[in-house]
């Protein structure tokens, strides 16, 4: 780090030197720093006891100053500080019983991300100091290295890191350290992982001829059961473990062994040891999609993905599969489920979601059957709905920007606010006056089936609001 702080111009180095106070006369302290910027406090010489009274106090100062730079994005600034506190503290270690390293490795890691004379030579150089500093942390520095690395498209490098610190012994701290070392390992994976799949690639782009050639096939083999073992290792732990999850899974598919892919999925969607997670009961849905496995297991993993996620993307396709059923049961599910999704912002202005639930209100009006479902799911959003979906300012605005959209709103609004609600009113008299057929229908739809819209909401003739 001390590499890019000495890039500093002469007129910077004039700055610090009339900023920093001078040493008293006959002192055997070392000269005060001439860092640009440093606070007066910070310059300040003090005699060996003033220093080991108030070393904790310049401390908290030093890093007090450091965050507040690095929160406004001041990388010059703290990279001055942190040089000070190391300086500092490599002054008083010896009579202080303190072990900074950390603290030293997260905010210089962070300095060196952001700062503009840093570099990728100088990142490794720092890094390979703090494995040496701290050795109770070597392989969390090590991992942080890699993932450096990895952002930075060093991807041959990282695998050589990942390597090096597999081989990483040092007593007792190699078994304290054993979780790091297991996460060491589930990356190296990830990247042979990586390896196979290009090899994949090109053979599949090869066609024939690219599997005949055994020498990469071979090699390809190679990194699989490489991949294989490390990442079936990681995936055994209690975690969320979704990226090797998915690779691990798509090695054995590509070679046909869908039963263990299956095992894998569904103990991490259903092991009680694993944090609930969307995503497992998600990946555990597309692979038995791709299976081509019965409805009854597909529905089974979206169920318990509406319970965790109510607002998740495939709840479309969860409507629609359980719109399909003959089971009264599961239809009735299918309502609770969209009306569910659509209480959620980000799917206010979703087209499918107000067409799916618009499909199946109008097949219940129109049956007459199972009001009481509408009923009952409208019950407990009346209070909410209207002002969320049905303002006559979202009326005007959907008009404006998309037709189907408010098409497909207006249908909703028209049986659960009937005829005289004010996104129903607006958005059915704009679409007779431009003459569009569609919605001259659904005028005509609603205002025969007002009746149904008193059930629905429990209100007699007489007390229908104008």
């Amino acid at each position: 780090m001390d590499s890019f702080l000495e890039e500093e111009e002469d007129e910077e180095a004039a700055v610090g030197r009339k900023r920093s106070p001078a040493a008293p006369a006959g002192s055997t302290l070392q000269p005060p720093l001439h860092l640009p910027f440093l606070p007066v406090l910070l310059h300040q010489p003090a005699s060996s006891h003033e220093n080991k009274v108030n070393f904790k106090k310049s401390k908290e100062a030093c890093l007090s100053y450091i965050q507040d730079a690095m929160l406004q994005k001041q990388w010059k600034r703290a990279a001055e500080f942190l040089t000070f506190y190391v300086e500092s503290l490599e002054k008083d270690y010896s009579r202080e019983p303190i072990s900074p390293s950390e603290m030293i490795w997260r905010i210089g890691t962070e300095i060196l991300c952001h700062h503009s004379h840093s570099s990728m030579k100088e990142f490794n150089c720092f890094v390979e100091q703090m494995k040496t500093l701290g050795v109770k942390r070597y392989l969390k520095v090590c991992l942080e290295h890699v993932f450096h690395l990895l952002c930075n498209g060093q991807i041959d490098e990282a695998y050589q890191n990942l390597s090096l610190a597999e081989s990483w012994r040092f007593g007792e701290q190699t078994a304290l350290q054993d979780k790091e070392m297991k996460l060491i390992q589930a990356y190296r994976g990830l990247l042979d992982y990586y390896s196979w799949s290009k090899q994949k690639n090109v053979l599949l782009e090869r066609g024939l001829d690219g599997f005949a050639d055994l020498s990469v096939e071979q090699e390809m083999h190679s990194c699989f059961r490489k991949a294989a073992v490390n990442l079936k290792e990681i995936i055994k732990i209690p975690g969320v473990w979704d990226l090797f999850v998915k690779c691990y899974v798509d090695l054995l598919e590509f070679y046909g062994d869908h039963n263990e892919a299956r095992q894998v999925l569904n103990e991490y969607a259903y092991n009680s040891k694993f944090p609930a997670n969307p995503n497992a009961h998600v990946y555990l849905y597309q692979f038995l999609k791709r299976q081509g496995e019965s409805k009854k297991s597909v529905i089974s993993a979206l169920k318990i993905l509406h319970d965790i996620v109510p607002s998740h993307e495939l709840m479309i396709d969860f409507n629609t599969m359980l719109q399909k059923s003959k089971k009264r049961k599961k239809r009735r599910l299918g309502l609770e489920v969209i009306f569910a999704a659509l209480d959620y912002a980000g799917w206010k202005e979703n087209v499918k979601a107000w067409s799916c639930l618009a499909r199946q209100v109008k097949q219940i009006v129109i049956s007459e059957k199972h009001l009481d479902w509408i009923k009952q799911e409208w019950n407990s959003r009346k209070d909410w709905w209207p002002a969320f979906h049905f303002s006559r300012y979202l009326a005007k605005r959907n008009w404006q920007e998309n037709k189907n959209l408010s098409y497909e709103k207006a249908l909703v609004a028209g049986i659960l606010l009937g005829k005289d609600g004010k996104y129903f009113k607006y958005v059915s008299h704009q679409g007779c006056k431009a003459q569009v057929k569609r919605f001259r229908i659904l005028k005509k739809f609603v205002n025969r089936r007002n009746p149904v819209y008193l059930r629905i909401s429990g209100l007699s003739d007489s007390s229908v609001q104008p």
